[in-house]
């Protein structure tokens, strides 16, 4: 097959495929002549709430917001105090451990089981104290990271469940969207995720009307009216511009994803290659944000494709317990989330990749 030049992810293609309909809805947002809290963002949250499942959606500033926003609330609500403990994945992004440590909270680090990246639901019974209060669970690389033994654990010890659903908009769990599975969800719309927004934009997700009222209060401010202050909050408001497009592009979101999943079942079921390994769960759903692949020879797998004009990224080469902000954690030992560091390699896996591309990034793989 003649050599390709294929982008890791084009944000240009990804939005040009609604150009239009964005263009427009940015127009009347600039013509409306208020660009915060305003009608925008009111109908993308309406919009959005109905898309999860949940009874409210609020918008916020972006997916670390998000999350440091629902802990908070829950400290307001007397849920939680400093020094509790929260159970996070050893190998999630590092805005998962920011969002914990802002609050005063300490994160208790759990490895994921190698096979399907997944919370180790053995080793999070085991890290459980009796200051336990809560488990951050991560919808890593789109996948679904909920099951029955987690959801058991949780509920057997009352502990609440929050979910990191920055990567995995539009997955589901036994018919039910992630960002709906727990007590509360932050959601990221980063350009780079399957319904981003043009800049930075996030939202949280609950059922809980408490929750919802104190987030929505402590993303203003702290306002519970005009000038008029309940809490000691900060300001992480979605703005109009960013609420009209993500508007948009929730229509589509549904048909983008199953692209992505298309792509991917191709990729699963040709990759073969004794040097490369795949890491999934056949059982549970993913929306592919990202479409890793293991190579113990990883730096030099990324070389070779982008000697064949394939752009890669990787997900993520430093685990936070390695991390110099961090530095209580480095001494701390967690194998897999290591190994996984050094070997996880990212390949193009979006709705804007021709299937002449998928083949061609396969065969490449399959050359190496």
């Amino acid at each position: 097959m003649e050599r390709m030049k294929i982008e890791y992810l084009s944000l240009k293609k990804i939005t040009e495929q609604h150009s239009e309909e964005i263009q427009e809805a940015a127009n009347q947002v600039v013509a409306s002549g208020w660009y915060l809290l305003g009608e925008a963002t009111k109908t993308f949250e309406t919009a959005y709430t109905d898309y999860i499942g949940t009874r409210h959606c609020i918008g916020c500033g972006n997916g670390l917001d998000a999350l440091t926003l629902i802990f908070r609330a829950y400290k307001e609500m007397g849920k939680l105090k400093e020094g509790d403990e929260v159970i996070v994945p050893a190998n999630t992004y590092i805005a998962s451990i920011l969002a914990i440590t802002e609050n005063g909270l300490k994160p208790v680090l759990v490895e994921p089981y190698y096979s399907s990246l997944e919370l180790d639901d053995y080793l999070m019974k085991r890290a459980i104290t009796n200051k336990t209060r809560a488990v951050l669970l991560v919808h890593l690389y789109g996948r679904c990271a909920m099951n029955e033994a987690i959801a058991e654990v949780c509920k057997r010890h009352q502990l609440m469940l929050i979910e990191d659903n920055a990567q995995a908009a539009g997955c589901t769990y036994n018919q039910r969207k992630t960002g709906h599975l727990g007590h509360a969800a932050g959601h990221s719309f980063y350009p780079t995720k399957n319904l981003g927004a043009l800049g930075d934009a996030g939202a949280v997700t609950t059922d809980d009307d408490e929750l919802a009222t104190v987030v929505r209060s402590l993303g203003n401010y702290g306002s519970e009216r005009k000038y008029f202050y309940a809490h000691k909050g900060r300001n992480s408001r979605i703005d109009e511009l960013q609420a009209a497009v993500l508007d948009v592009k929730l229509k589509y979101l549904d048909r983008e994803n199953q692209r992505r999943k298309d792509i991917a079942e191709y990729m699963i079921a040709h990759i073969d290659n004794p040097a490369i390994s795949l890491s999934f769960d056949p059982i549970a759903d993913n929306v592919h944000h990202i479409f890793p692949v293991f190579c113990d020879r990883r730096d030099d797998l990324r070389q070779y494709l982008h000697d064949n004009g394939i752009e890669t990224a990787l997900h993520y080469p430093v685990a936070p317990h390695r991390q110099r902000c961090y530095k209580s954690l480095n001494k701390l030992s967690f194998p897999v989330t290591e190994k996984l560091a050094r070997t996880e390699l990212s390949i193009p896996c979006n709705p804007t990749l021709t299937d002449n591309e998928v083949e061609y990034i396969v065969e490449t793989l399959n050359r190496f």
